[in-house]
């Protein structure tokens, strides 16, 4: 065990690219007397992500995968990382899973960050479905409206069921090889008012809507415009959690940052070091 430098900066590895990542750069930048420096991962797919925020936490941005779960491991221990926090979008199950398990193999201390689900509550009309190909199987035969706020990587699945006029909301341009023979696209990038989404599906006569149940404020007023208009939904449940400690709020993941800081450590120093294994500040719960 060695003793505590107080200058040494802890290196957090930050897996991004949803908007829990974002309110978690907010957090530690309000955090100046925490030791750290963090590398922000984002898998790229947007196509131009914003810069990390700035402030007094240096941060460094990489986009890309790491290769699996080995190559994530190897990251770990080639930038001496000292803990991970784990903040992708809560459909992003397979980096989920990779990095349970590289947090296992390299003994590094992972915490998931993960906004609240979604519930139905009264005057909904919501269809739960496993997946986006159970998700075209629930429209139907006969011809509907329907809107898809299902993000531009899941409409080709959609091309299975031509019959349908659709209105297709991405923040970026969908790919080219995605042809749906009535369809208007619509690009915008949320929060949306609940008069702009009752507006919305009104103007393009919506009588279904689909969505990720992605959890969240930025895209949940298009929920109560469909319940006030008796739009039925399409909810596609989230993937199964791969285990771990989990929280829903970014000021519970600084505490749990505040708290491996503060452990004993072994080996190197806490420009990526190891921490003595121990209790947890935050308790595992559902996502």
């Amino acid at each position: 065990m060695t003793s505590r430098q107080p200058d040494a900066l802890m290196h957090v590895l930050i897996l991004g690219g949803a908007a829990d990542a974002r309110a978690l750069m907010r957090a530690l930048q309000a955090q100046p007397d925490l030791p750290l420096k963090v590398t922000l991962s984002l898998a790229g797919r947007t196509r131009n992500p914003p810069p990390p925020q700035a402030g007094p936490v240096a941060v460094n941005q990489r986009v890309g995968g790491f290769g699996g779960v080995a190559g994530l491991a190897a990251f770990i221990r080639d930038q001496r990382v000292a803990c991970i926090v784990n903040a992708t979008h809560p459909f992003a199950a397979r980096m989920a899973s990779n990095a349970v398990e590289a947090a296992a193999l390299t003994g590094t201390p992972l915490l998931r960050l993960v906004r609240p689900a979604w519930a139905a509550g009264p005057g909904d009309d919501w269809r739960h479905v496993a997946n986006v190909d159970a998700a075209v199987v629930a429209l139907g035969a006969a011809p509907r409206r329907v809107f898809l706020t299902i993000g531009r990587q899941n409409l080709a699945a959609f091309m299975a069921a031509p019959q349908h006029a659709y209105l297709a909301r991405t923040i970026e341009a969908a790919d080219a090889d995605v042809r749906l023979p009535h369809v208007a696209w619509l690009r915008a990038r949320g929060p949306f008012s609940l008069d702009d989404e009752k507006r919305l599906l009104i103007e393009h006569r919506i009588d279904l809507l689909v969505t990720k149940n992605s959890g969240g404020d930025d895209a949940a007023a298009k929920l109560a415009a469909a319940r006030l208009l008796g739009v039925p939904v399409v909810m596609i449940d989230r993937p199964p959690s791969p285990g771990g400690l989990t929280t829903q709020s970014a000021a519970e993941a600084v505490a749990w940052l505040r708290g491996v800081w503060s452990r004993p450590v072994t080996g190197h120093a806490h420009d990526g070091r190891s921490v003595e294994p121990g209790p947890a500040p935050v308790a595992e719960r559902g996502a």
